[in-house]
């Protein structure tokens, strides 16, 4: 009888991962179609296959549901991890070269503006106008911000920054380049391969910063 409560409980713990994986998949796609604002719960529900009453069960309100796509598509699953714990920072700390670690760097951000440019663009242009969306925004960029202050640190403790530069003018830089507006107008609107938008953002981050 333990083995099969048990493999009841992994069943349901899995049909539960899959109906949040659903849930996620259809606001994605429909806050960047209709827009965040446009786009009601019941809409939400009825593309994932789910009663409306499902998504409040998981999410409690759609401004947790944005919040957590954010979060998802940002980090390419949904484990509890934090991105400072992700193996991509490990082998980006175990380069001595500042450009090396510009290079690694590239490939994962254009990896997370792969997964979730369509979601960032639509979330940019809801905070203009619903302040949910713009919390949301704020404490991405907040985000985004402190994890660029650690790459920038990573950066001037090899040596390679140029004399004019601190951590947090490095970090300025970082964040800049690293805005999903960036890839949307190069890669989605321009044309852009993927290769030459990383190629992009190490040559303008060296230029910029790297002695």
């Amino acid at each position: 009888m333990a083995v099969k409560r048990r493999y009841e409980s992994e069943r349901r713990q899995e049909q539960a991962r899959q109906t949040r994986r659903a849930i996620l998949d259809a606001a994605g796609r429909l806050f960047a179609e209709a827009g965040y604002a446009a786009t009601p719960l019941t809409a939400v529900a009825a593309a994932a296959g789910v009663a409306v009453q499902t998504v409040y069960a998981v999410f409690g309100n759609k401004r947790q549901l944005l919040s957590d796509l954010v979060d998802v598509t940002t980090a390419g699953d949904d484990e509890p991890v934090a991105l400072p714990d992700r193996a991509f920072v490990a082998e980006i700390r175990a380069l001595a070269d500042p450009r090396a670690k510009l290079v690694r760097y590239a490939r994962q951000l254009t990896e997370v503006h792969q997964r979730n440019v369509a979601v960032m663009v639509a979330l940019a242009g809801a905070a203009t106008a619903d302040a949910d969306a713009a919390a949301i925004w704020r404490k991405n960029v907040e985000e985004r911000r402190r994890g660029m202050g650690m790459f920038a640190a990573e950066l001037v403790a090899t040596g390679g920054v140029r004399p004019e530069h601190d951590v947090d003018s490095v970090a300025d830089v970082l964040w800049l380049a690293m805005d999903s507006r960036n890839y949307d107008w190069l890669v989605r609107t321009r044309g852009w391969s993927t290769e030459r938008f990383e190629r992009w953002y190490v040559d303008t981050v060296s230029a910029a910063v790297l002695a």
